[in-house]
């Protein structure tokens, strides 16, 4: 049983204090015309001397160490010259969590959170007889028949939730809509040609129901955030962001019977979660400002939405409609455009995105209250989620 209270004690307690990204539309850009720039290493190096600078500190300040799949702690501390007291190895939402509890343990004073990815230049492949992902996945159970990619089972997925909740593909529409026109505002975006209904229908199924536009994207990049405690992060006298609720809750039985995706689409997981984050932070779905989703799929954004309360059971097309997602909406999400159009950072560009948005520092695309940012993944039936704060 969770104890509550020492889960309250965390509670803006830790705070990010530097975000850095690379330069995804020109790590495409090179990737695209078969020109080496640099390895995965390359990027997150990049990536975190810009969040050091971010945050107004310097690398001797840095003492915790998280890196992100597919790096090494003992090459990247080497490249990056830091021997920390504390490191781990986690996925973008489980490095935040690791970090806060790090921080808040007093294990360690400053963690440095960094992915790199070279994937388009090295030729990854998310499906097909050679896939990654196949030797912890449950899907490749099925790839005797022709199961052997996430996009063919977010298919699947989403057409039983088509059939069963009554969502049509012009509604689905409306994730990749509002995210392409959240990237046309975003210099850094990938995908910033202007897309509309007509064009989404037009084009041609990968796996039906899912169109090329429902899918992310494959590009290299790098990522980096810097997190402290929030006592420290008061004296930078920069502007930064606490972590206010966690809540996680994996869905494992029956996972290679496919039963939690198909017939609960994860809901049981993100009821729990949701319970937990929203309990810690003080605060529900009506009080978020903007959303990151883990958004490999746009169906991800669906099943999050409804999973996490901010509408009821099979009514998205009414919620999405007008523009809800999208900028000026009444719940923006994935404001950089998201993996959709922004660039493929497994999860990690949505903390910077978030993280920019509650500092008010989003450009074009900021929305107008800014208090609140909650970030929501459910990959492979870990339902995670973060609430972010601003800071006065």
């Amino acid at each position: 049983m969770v104890e509550r209270s020492r889960l309250e004690r965390l509670r803006n307690d830790v705070a990010i204090v530097g975000v850095g990204d690379t330069d995804y539309a020109a790590d495409y850009a090179r990737a695209r015309s078969g020109e080496r720039y640099q390895d995965s290493y390359g990027y997150a190096a990049q990536a975190f001397h810009r969040a050091l600078a971010d945050a107004g500190l310097k690398l001797q300040d840095v003492d915790g160490l998280i890196v992100g799949p597919t790096l090494s702690s003992e090459r990247a501390g080497e490249i990056l010259g830091i021997n920390p007291r504390w490191s781990s190895q986690a996925d973008a939402v489980n490095a935040v969590l690791q970090g806060a509890l790090a921080l808040h343990a007093g294990v360690a004073d400053c963690v440095a959170l960094i992915y790199g990815n070279d994937q388009r230049t090295g030729g990854t492949k998310y499906g097909g007889p050679t896939a990654r992902g196949e030797q912890f996945l449950s899907y490749v159970y099925y790839a005797p028949w022709g199961m052997t990619s996430q996009g063919a089972l977010y298919a699947m997925m989403a057409r039983r939730y088509m059939e069963t909740r009554g969502l049509t593909e012009a509604e689905l529409a409306e994730v990749a809509l509002a995210q392409r026109r959240f990237a046309q505002l975003h210099p850094n975006a990938v995908m910033r040609e202007k897309l509309d209904l007509q064009a989404y229908l037009n084009a041609k199924h990968i796996c039906d129901p899912l169109r090329i536009f429902d899918y992310c994207m494959v590009n290299d990049g790098g990522v980096a955030l810097v997190m402290t405690t929030a006592e420290r992060a008061k004296k930078l006298g920069r502007s930064f962001v606490t972590i206010s609720g966690i809540g996680r809750s994996d869905v494992n039985t029956d996972a290679t019977s496919l039963w939690p995706r198909l017939i609960d689409f994860y809901h049981s997981g993100h009821q729990q979660a949701a319970a937990a984050v929203y309990e810690m932070a003080a605060a529900g779905p009506s009080d978020m400002n903007v959303l990151g989703i883990y958004d490999s799929f746009s169906p991800h954004v669906v099943f999050a939405l409804e999973g996490f309360g901010f509408f009821r059971p099979g009514e998205f097309g009414r919620f999405a409609a007008g523009g809800t997602l999208g900028p000026g909406g009444r719940l923006p999400v994935n404001t950089s455009g998201g993996h959709l159009s922004e660039s493929y950072m497994q999860g990690w560009n949505h903390q910077v995105e978030l993280v920019r948005q509650l500092r008010g520092e989003a450009g074009a695309r900021q929305v107008l209250k800014h208090q609140f940012g909650q970030y929501i993944s459910d990959v492979a039936g870990k339902a995670i989620s973060i609430i972010y704060r601003a800071t006065p």
